[in-house]
């Protein structure tokens, strides 16, 4: 996504939570490189169910070629003319491509300043796409940090809605190896978000 420059300084809490969204949106949007595979497996969690998923993905990521990581990434989502996921707000909550949910999607882009970089021909609804923009309005990368309300108005519109549901099905795909711990951080990650946001508005 295209951004905006900013120097805000915003809380070591929301901080921690944009790295988690970029971090899980690198991994999800191209395979991950060597030098990503070494950063993953130096990572540490603590015991609860994110931490566990952590510590799973560093483990796996100690044994993991970035030439396997990459044939992985390929048979999950891109396969010989479609992976074995497709991870897109569209097909998940209609069964298709290219729906309603993104030109919804497009429409609050629109609203927030956020737009597509001129490199990047995915469908806006990709999982990728979608933690990525959360991560830029929790900092403000997209000119301003966006509040808690509209943050949990986006995520419940456009990620909420299906991303536990897709992390599952990363998690228990038949093609992951490195990737079923991911969809087990991404799964547990959803459901903190989703319960922070609730109690936010409660």
């Amino acid at each position: 996504m295209s951004a905006t420059a900013s120097n805000i300084e915003i809380a070591e809490e929301d901080r921690l939570r944009a790295d988690m969204y970029n971090f899980l949106g690198l991994l999800l949007a191209r395979p991950p490189s060597k030098e990503t595979l070494e950063k993953t497996a130096a990572l540490s969690g603590d015991d609860g169910a994110l931490g566990e998923a952590i510590n799973a993905m560093a483990r796996v990521a100690r044994v993991t070629r970035a030439k396997a990581a990459e044939s992985e990434f390929t048979a999950l989502f891109i396969g010989l003319g479609r992976g074995e996921l497709l991870p897109y707000t569209s097909f998940y909550l209609t069964g298709f491509l290219n729906e309603k949910p993104l030109a919804m999607l497009r429409k609050d882009m629109t609203a927030a300043r956020i737009t597509r970089a001129p490199n990047v021909f995915e469908p806006e609804d990709n999982i990728a796409s979608l933690l990525e923009m959360m991560a830029g309005m929790i900092t403000g990368r997209f000119g301003e940090v966006v509040s808690l309300e509209a943050q949990a108005a986006f995520f419940n519109k456009h990620i909420g809605s299906w991303a536990e549901h897709f992390f599952s099905d990363l998690e228990a795909a038949k093609s992951s190896v490195f990737y079923a711990p991911v969809g087990s951080a991404g799964k547990a990650f959803m459901e903190i978000e989703r319960e922070a946001f609730r109690m936010d508005a409660g």
